[in-house]
């Protein structure tokens, strides 16, 4: 069996259950064919240190290498707050009124994927397979096919593509698109990220679309397909009956056992529609005014990304916003919403979820969202919350018993919201189990088998 090595901007401990994310998406397969995992230490260092060899640092954790390099401040600026979350991370999200396109931020880019191309090389086997994470690290495969790599490398984008005029809008884009083809296989979330790839790839590049989701281009064939990324629905499920979890849902029921909540779970970010969901709120309390006094929503906007300038901008709109609601509606024993600005612990997630009636996830535009996911998995199946999901997330295109909106339109999100409050009994129950049959057939063990299957196949097909 094929060792792993995967490669990402950060790297977590799979160990550890709480860890998430991307941990828990590979951590059976790193566990299962011992490997390395590859990525940024998080530290920021002098740029002589980072330059030299004592800034890579290794961590044996069972069969894992656990290897990150550290980076210097410049590197920081530009690499990850400049090009990866001012230029692709907006653009991808279709923002481009808040992308920063500044030369200085691609040339930070390109010499932090060398650099990882360097410090990941020497470590490499022939037999190894090698999975590449995000925006951050798209020119990697062409860094290491430079340096002489053979091995099959896949790439994983985990943010949406965008349509062709919007991703031709960064100034490297043929550059970046061309950084692609130095991969076997790139998997994207969705159908229709699959399409904006392809467009962009015949009108901008003159790509030739062959069978099986292969482009031709460059001198290179490349594979794409969608691999919609699930969760470990078991492991959450159990979370959810563990002692944190129990007791997080028993506290929530006990505090709001006269009302009925409602709950968001996102980063502070400007994709998740966090004002739009609110203006939701004051909509569906203006015109059905029974849930005064009875609906409670708790958002939680977890930290992200502060010393960038749009998110300073987002969170003062949110206190304003969330200020406002709480002043006309609000009442001495109770208010409309409870604006949490900080983190919550994994452990305690499970229990907020199945205490709540209704989730909202309603961002403008999302690779996936797992939130969803764990929302659902968490539910008692007996009497489970209703899911009220953005049409431009990732997981509505699987999701598609859950009530989809368009969170730009708070008319039309207040009336899902109330329906999903007034839902009966059988048909909560019914849409319930439609979706977690989806979420099981398509869980996080899945996505990486099927995965890892492609990109082997792909190469015996390619040569």
């Amino acid at each position: 069996m094929s060792r792993l090595v995967v490669v990402s901007n950060r790297v977590a401990d799979p160990r550890k259950a709480a860890a998430g994310g991307l941990a828990v998406a590979i951590r059976d397969g790193l566990q299962q064919t011992g490997g390395i995992w590859f990525g940024w230490s998080g530290k920021t260092v002098d740029a002589s240190v980072a330059n030299s060899h004592n800034g890579v640092h290794t961590q044996t954790v069972g069969k894992v290498q656990l290897v990150t390099v550290d980076l210097s401040q410049q590197d920081y600026e530009t690499y990850y707050l400049g090009y990866a979350n001012n230029v692709l991370w907006p653009v991808f999200h279709y923002r481009l009124d808040v992308a920063q396109f500044d030369v200085r931020f691609g040339s930070g880019y390109r010499r932090v994927n060398q650099l990882f191309a360097q410090r990941l090389f020497p470590l490499l086997e022939p037999g190894d397979i090698i999975w590449v994470h995000d925006y951050h690290l798209i020119p990697l495969a062409a860094e290491l096919r430079a340096m002489g790599c053979r091995n099959p490398i896949g790439f994983f984008l985990h943010i949406p593509v965008p349509p062709p005029p919007l991703l031709a809008a960064i100034p490297e884009h043929e550059w970046l698109v061309r950084s692609l083809f130095a991969y076997d296989l790139v998997g994207l979330q969705t159908e229709a990220d699959m399409r904006h790839l392809f467009d962009y790839a015949h009108w901008e590049v003159g790509a030739e679309r062959l069978t099986d989701g292969y482009l031709r281009a460059f001198n290179r064939t490349l594979r794409v397909a969608a691999f919609p990324i699930g969760i470990d629905v078991g492991e959450f499920a159990a979370m959810a009956d563990a002692r944190e979890g129990v007791d997080m849902f028993s506290r929530m029921r006990a505090e709001y056992s006269r009302r009925q909540l409602l709950l968001g779970v996102d980063r502070l970010d400007y994709s998740k529609g966090l004002p739009q969901r609110i203006r939701a709120m004051r909509y569906l309390l203006e015109h059905y005014p029974e849930n005064r006094k009875r609906a409670t929503l708790i958002q939680i906007a977890a930290p992200s990304r502060e010393d960038l300038g749009a998110y300073d901008d987002l969170r003062r709109q949110m206190d304003s916003l969330c200020g406002a609601i709480n002043g006309d509606y609000g009442e001495l024993d109770w208010m409309p919403v409870r604006y949490i600005h900080r983190n919550v612990a994994r452990r305690r997630l499970p229990g907020l979820y199945r205490a709540s009636r209704v989730a909202l996830v309603t961002p403008l535009r999302d690779g996936m969202n797992l939130v969803a996911k764990e929302f659902l998995a968490a539910q008692d199946p007996e009497d489970p919350g209703v899911l009220v999901l953005s049409r431009f997330a990732g997981a509505a295109e699987h999701l598609k018993q859950a009530l989809l909106v368009n969170p730009y339109d708070a008319h039309g999100a207040a009336e899902a919201i109330q329906r999903a409050l007034t839902m009966p009994l059988g048909e909560r129950v019914e849409r319930h189990s439609a979706l977690m049959a989806t979420i099981r057939k398509y869980d996080v063990h899945w996505w990486r088998k099927a995965f890892i299957e492609m990109l082997e196949e792909s190469v015996r097909e390619t040569g």
